[in-house]
Order: C-alpha cells, then structure tokens, then sequence
C-alpha cells in the first residue's frame, strides 16, 4: 500500500517558534513524521539537513561539540539530537553569541523535558513542540471542533452515523504512519517490530541498567495495564528485579513516548481523592499488537475492547491539545469510593471531564463521576461528557452531554 501524506496541524506551530525563538525542538517518538515535517518547514525557508542517526556526524558532534556548532550554516535542521546529548551545551553557548531566532531546528526521539540538566541547559532559548502519531482529525483532513465544544459552546442536539465495526479498526490502526501505509493485517507485525527496535536501539541507548533484554516483556506487562491505575508490585511480579529499578524502566519507557503516567486531578474541596497515576500506553494500535488482540479478537471480547479504547480517546486528546495555543494538562479522577471520570482537562481556568464507553447506550448512571467533578471543581467546572458508540447528542443534565465518540475528530 502506498504511503500517503497527511496534514500535520503542528505545523503552524513550529513556523511560529521558528518566528521569534532560537532553537525549536520538534520531539516525539520515532517514526511518527518528525523528519518529515521538520524537513517540510525547513526546504521552503533554506534550512540544512544533518542527521545524527549517520556514523559520522554522531561521531565528529560527540568528539567536538563546540567546534561542530560553531562550523554549522546559519539555518539547519539537527535530526535525532538526542543521540549526542552533550550537543545541548554547545547549543547553548551559539544561541548566548547570536539569540537570532530560527537558527536550530531540532528533532528528537526522547522527552529531554524528563533529562533536567538537557532542559535546563536550554531553558529560556528554546520552544518545544510535541509531535504524536496522526490523529484521527489529521487523518480525516479536518480541524476538529471537540475542545471549543468542550470548553465553551458546548453540544448541541445533533445526530450522526455510529462507528459500530469501524471503532475497532481505528482503535487497533493507531497513528503511526508506516504502520498505516501498511496492509491491515500486516499492521501488527510491524508494531511489533518497532518496540522490539526501540528496546534494542534507543533504551539501550539511554540506560546504564543492566537486564534490558526484559524490555519487551515489561512493555507488553505496562499495555495489560493501559488504561488502569499505575502498579509498579504488579508490573514488578514477572520479572526478578526491585521496584526502584522497574521504575527507572518506566522512567525509560516514558522518555522514549512507548508510554504515559496520567497524574491524578486534585483539589481542596476534597480530600479522599486516589493521588496514584494512570497509565496509558502511547498509542492504541501498539498496545493491541504486543497483546496479541487483533480486530476479530476485540469485536467478541469487549471486556478487553474497553482500556484499549481508553487508551485511543486519551491519546486522540492529547494529539489534538498539542496544537492549540492553549495550553491543555491532562488528568485522572477517582475518590477512594472507586467513582472516577477517566480524564480530566483542564485549560484556560476551566475544567472538563471526559468518560469512555464502549457501548451504544448511556444512562443516568454513566455521569456519577463527572458529577462528582463538577461539585469538586465548582464554578470551573465547564463540561463533562460520556463518549460513547451511539448516534445521537444529548443533555444528560447541566453541562452534562452525551456525544458519539466520533465527534471528537468530526469537523466542526
């Protein structure tokens, strides 16, 4: 199957950092259009191309990091950076001689925002933008409506077509774009491939541990877990070796993108709140290819269905946050009676909550955790919704709506 080329909503982004910020750091996980889309901006605005995945540039930034900077054209895209990560320093002495902005445009496989001394090397001389997977949106061509429906115009009665069979399909493709140039059922396979070549490649890279040839198995333990609340006992159980170290694993598996630790929404208004993370895998399509859970499998298992699909709402929420000029964090809720919203926004001083529900019907029993939310978060509480694979928009009280999960990339 051919590859084909998609719109990359981040772009606007990146042209606006390059406008007024030294260096701009493109970073997300591997494969997922960084160079693509760095290579897109930089052709039409004279940028050069040096890649750090080739033997020789690695190897002369590594020997001499001062003395290659200081030999670089005046624009130039550095890809992979984080293979020479004492490129940072030198980076920062060029941009202290020359504060021109749009001189570095970096790209990078690893989350150098969890390396404090590579952020805080070029903290105040560098914007970060955050390149996920495609969205849904970018792969439909369409802006999507669901933040400002969410945070401020709200739902109206609308009704659409139901996913039905096609929910699964989105869910098990993911967002990576060689894996969807790829034939459906060849899909998996190459997933799998990918993790196996992140463990063998880029934490092998990173990490000072010894036993990483338990790094697949840990990432196949962390996606029985997507979607639950973070239990390093059981992720440690499989495996002979301490906690502290499998959280150092973690740590890893985070940096590289393969996973996320949703923190725990929290407030003063109440006090027996769960504070323990979630974890998400980073991509849906990767969760179901190392758990063996192919289309057939999910359309008669829905038990399974259900944290995967989590997973693909939560990501779809973050890959469309990443490209507002709003910032938006992310949470969890859960009081310690087990009521829960599965994710939380927040943006612009107000809160919203968002439910998954795999099903095609909701009740009034489906808004008891975004209720409670609203009586937390008071007069910030904005909106909360129940996605769900049905048809029909509806109030379902105050600012309480239930909306058809594909809403949430339809064009507004």
């Amino acid at each position: 199957m051919p590859a084909r080329s998609y719109p990359r909503f981040a772009t606007a982004l990146v042209r606006t950092t390059l406008g007024d910020s030294p260096v701009t750091l493109i970073h997300g996980p591997r494969q997922c259009g960084k160079t693509t889309l760095a290579q897109s901006i930089g052709a039409r605005a004279g940028y050069r191309y040096v890649t750090f995945d080739a033997d020789a540039a690695r190897n002369a930034a590594t020997m001499d990091p001062w003395g290659f900077v200081s030999g670089l054209p005046a624009k130039v895209i550095l890809d992979e950076v984080q293979r020479v990560p004492t490129l940072f320093a030198a980076l920062k002495m060029a941009v202290d001689r020359d504060r021109k902005p749009g001189r570095f445009l970096l790209t990078g496989s690893s989350n150098v925002l969890l390396v404090p001394a590579l952020a805080d090397s070029l903290a105040g001389r560098m914007e970060v933008v955050r390149l996920h997977p495609l969205s849904q949106a970018e792969l439909g061509r369409r802006e999507p409506a669901f933040f400002r429906r969410l945070l401020h115009d709200g739902f109206p009665f609308a009704q659409t077509e139901r996913l039905g069979d096609r929910l699964v399909d989105v869910v098990v493709a993911g967002g990576y774009p060689p894996a969807l140039a790829r034939n459906p059922e060849r899909r998996a396979a190459w997933y799998r491939g990918y993790v196996e070549s992140l463990a063998q490649r880029d934490v092998r890279d990173m990490s000072r541990i010894g036993a990483l040839e338990i790094v697949p198995r840990l990432i196949a333990a962390a996606a029985a877990q997507t979607s639950q609340l973070f239990n390093a006992s059981e992720l440690t159980a499989p495996f002979q070796v301490s906690r502290p170290t499998i959280r150092d694993y973690v740590t890893l598996l985070e940096r590289v993108f393969l996973i996320t630790l949703l923190p725990s929404w929290h407030t003063n208004r109440l006090s027996r709140l769960v504070k323990t993370p979630k974890l998400h895998m980073g991509d849906s399509g990767i969760a179901a290819a190392v758990l063996g859970l192919s289309r057939s499998a999910l359309l008669t298992d829905r038990t399974a269905f259900g944290p995967l699909l989590e997973t693909f709402v939560f990501q779809e929420l973050c890959r469309q946050a990443s490209w507002r000029e709003d910032p938006v964090s992310f949470f969890h809720f859960r009081d310690k009676d087990g009521v829960e919203v599965d994710v939380v926004a927040e943006s612009e001083g107000r809160v919203a909550g968002i439910e998954v529900k795999a099903g095609a019907t909701v009740t009034a029993a489906d808004f008891r955790g975004l209720r409670k939310l609203a009586e937390a978060a008071g007069s910030r509480f904005a909106r909360g919704v129940v996605l769900y694979d049905g048809e029909t928009c509806v109030p379902f009280g105050d600012r309480l709506h239930a909306v058809p999960i594909r809403t949430l990339w339809d064009r507004g």
